[in-house]
């Protein structure tokens, strides 16, 4: 029904979602820990409006009910405003029962975007935001080409929340390798306090195609950590995290031990769970590396 060019990633919370590619790729494409969007059918490109007019008059001819739409690839939201909301408005014309739209977005994305115009899609339903942060530290960021600072990263943020959508942030567990461990924990708290996401999600950073990549950057001195030490990193972020009302999990498929609660009301039981993990790893249950995956 719908024309993909695989593959196609999407957050784990959009399972039930119709996912609508209206990119192909990343425009970034450069961060070093990412293998999502290397294949040579995967090079960045917008898909013309006529195609998504095409597609979602197929899925309502299907009689589907559709409720929530994801905009894929992984940086729909570099299109400009003017596309963004002819979009919106093709999902709303031919999906009209839709509640949300959601997307992934690179803190650039919106450099040129006002919240006025966010505030604009959001009431076209544009409403979730799903930002890869990846760390709060310069540093770490630099060395992993990701192309964004503590401060690009926090005005994003700030310019979703003015707009009245919600943020989603990702920070990735292990990315600064065991040298930078401390700072990345402690500027990925820094930034989170600053910002107040709706919710935050930690993942543990894999490569499934080698880290030479990411080890490059840090002159060959870089390794994933072990299980203890991603424990101790992710117990030094959350000590330091201080957030009202944030929806926190790390159960995604790549982390070794699963946390869920709102910070900052369930605080200290996730630090005892963390500190069982470090010290009685025995008495708590932890996925096995066959269980984990990206």
């Amino acid at each position: 029904m719908l024309n993909y060019i695989e593959p196609v990633f999407r957050p784990p919370s959009e399972w039930k979602s119709l996912i609508l590619q209206v990119t192909n790729g990343c425009s970034h494409n450069q961060c070093t820990f990412c293998d999502m969007y290397t294949q040579s059918q995967k090079k960045f490109r917008p898909k013309k409006l006529e195609e998504l007019e095409q597609e979602l008059q197929q899925v309502a001819a299907s009689g589907a009910r559709v409720h929530r739409v994801f905009l894929a690839d992984g940086d729909a939201m570099t299109l400009p405003f003017h596309r963004l909301k002819a979009i919106c408005e093709l999902i709303h014309r031919y999906l009209p029962n839709i509640q949300r739209i959601s997307s992934y977005c690179l803190p650039r994305n919106l450099t040129n975007k006002t919240s006025e115009q966010l505030a604009e899609l959001r009431e076209l339903g544009l409403s979730l935001m799903y930002i890869g942060c990846e760390s709060g530290d310069d540093e770490v960021l630099a060395k992993v080409k990701k192309g964004e600072t503590f401060e690009s990263s926090l005005a994003a943020l700030n310019k979703i929340k003015a707009a009245g959508m919600k943020s989603s942030v990702m920070i990735l567990n292990g990315l600064g390798g065991p040298i930078l461990s401390e700072q990345h924990a402690l500027n990925s708290a820094k930034l989170m306090n600053a910002a107040q996401p709706d919710y935050l999600s930690t993942l543990v950073v894999s490569f499934p195609f080698g880290e030479e990549r990411v080890a490059a950057e840090y002159n060959g001195d870089f390794r994933q950590l072990t299980q203890p030490e991603l424990f101790k990193e992710i117990k030094l972020l959350l000590e330091h995290l201080q957030l009202d009302k944030t929806i926190f999990r790390s159960d995604h498929a790549s982390n070794y031990l699963v946390l869920k609660g709102v910070l900052g009301k369930d605080k200290e039981a996730l630090l005892q769970q963390v500190e069982l993990a470090i010290h009685h790893p025995e008495q708590i249950s932890l996925r096995q590396e066959w269980q984990r995956g990206l």
